[in-house]
């Protein structure tokens, strides 16, 4: 089987977990014999042309040169461009089998594609404009993203979607039948660190002082991941013990703002913010974390408190989203009230106090990702789809 994967990020460009996603997904499915060809704009480093595994490749198209337009209007022009270059490598190393999208970034591309090639499309849905909205449009542009996003539900032969949260989302907001979504989860691996007692004390060292808590949370720093929320939240934790430090890791636009909120609250010295961490670094707050926090207002899946379980960190998370389908209240770890800093206090200082019993809910979370949200089962799961939809294909009147 051929598989074109159409990806507005892939590593080293990654945004959200999308990137992440697909970076992960892709091997298992080449191990398992299928032929996946990557296609995404060459927006941030990699070789153009990068062949993987026994039968994949991942290809860079370079995207025009448009500083002066909006960012609906660059994308819509990036996939003129991923089309042009499909379209002559369906005639290099085509014909392929199925198309597979992702997100409305590379919608326009993946529509024409599926008409010039009479070829199935399925589309993973990552999130919603609307869903990011809290259930609004706010402005030209989110309403220019939700109808990409009903276009290329309505045009995808199946639909994947990482939740039971998402899958109802698009049933409300799209009108997409239950009967052609697919909820497929994401999926973490299980980090190995193995590191002596006096390198892990050292790396500690360098956020917080050997009598403190740490309490970890990692975000892009925009509304909808709720750091805001832990801002607020952290006077609340000061007031009934002190010895507690918070990192924050994460870069975006309110990063500014939620730095200038933690110095207006007089809580600097107990903030730690570090901006941009590698994924090795990050694994190494969650070993060095006492518990991380996770307080998203909209969350499509929630990987990030995944990452934290494969971990063995103790993880709190808003019941919201599909964070409420990840994380089994006081099974995996607790869930606090969305939007809630008092909540939210409330999950910090229970986890810190009762050591005995969140040792109970982390060895629970962790055999939970590791024999549920493990890459050979969401890839399995994933080509069970495409082999439906070839199965379909053939015996259909399209085309």
């Amino acid at each position: 089987m051929r598989v074109l994967m159409l990806a507005w990020e892939y590593p080293p460009h990654i945004v959200g977990g999308m990137g992440k996603h697909i970076a992960e997904l892709v091997p298992v499915l080449d191990a398992a014999g299928i032929e996946v060809h990557v296609l995404t704009p060459w927006l941030r480093g990699g070789q153009q042309h990068e062949r993987f595994g026994m039968h994949s490749h991942i290809w860079r198209v370079q995207p025009p040169a448009m500083p002066d337009y909006g960012f609906v209007s660059f994308t819509q022009e990036t996939n003129r461009y991923l089309e042009r270059f499909a379209a002559d490598l369906g005639k290099t190393h085509g014909p392929f089998d199925l198309i597979h999208g992702h997100d409305w970034l590379t919608s326009y591309c993946s529509v024409a594609l599926k008409y010039a090639w009479h070829t199935p499309l399925i589309t993973t849905i990552h999130a919603t404009e609307r869903g990011r909205g809290r259930g609004s449009l706010g402005g030209d542009h989110a309403k220019t993203i939700n109808g990409l996003e009903w276009w290329l539900a309505h045009e995808s032969w199946r639909v994947i979607v990482c939740s039971d949260f998402m899958a109802n989302q698009l049933n409300q907001f799209f009108g997409t039948p239950f009967d052609k979504l697919d909820v497929i989860a994401n999926g973490v691996n299980v980090p190995t660190i193995e590191w002596p007692s006096q390198e892990r004390q050292q790396f500690r060292q360098k956020y917080a002082a050997e009598n403190e808590k740490i309490v970890f949370s990692i975000a892009r720093m925009v509304y909808e991941k709720g750091i805001q929320v832990l801002v607020e939240a952290i006077p609340h934790v000061l007031a009934q013990r002190r010895d507690v430090k918070f990192v924050i890791a994460g870069m975006g636009p309110l990063a500014e703002q939620l730095r200038n909120r933690s110095h207006e609250l007089g809580i600097d010295n107990h903030v730690y913010w570090t901006g941009f961490v590698t994924d090795q670094d990050r694994n190494y707050l969650y070993n060095v974390a006492d518990v991380a926090t996770f307080p998203s207002i909209y969350e499509p899946f929630g990987i990030v408190a995944l990452e934290a379980m494969a971990a063995h960190c103790p993880v709190i998370v808003a019941d919201t989203g599909g964070l409420h389908e990840v994380v089994q209240n006081h099974e995996t770890g607790l869930t606090i009230y969305p939007d809630n800093p008092e909540s939210l206090a409330w999950g910090i200082l229970h986890t810190l106090a009762h050591p005995e019993w969140t040792k109970q809910r982390v060895d629970h979370a962790f055999q939970t990702v590791v024999d549920i949200y493990n890459w050979p089962l969401i890839a399995s799961q994933t080509q069970a789809v495409y082999q439906r939809v070839c199965d379909e294909r053939a015996v259909s009147m399209w085309g």
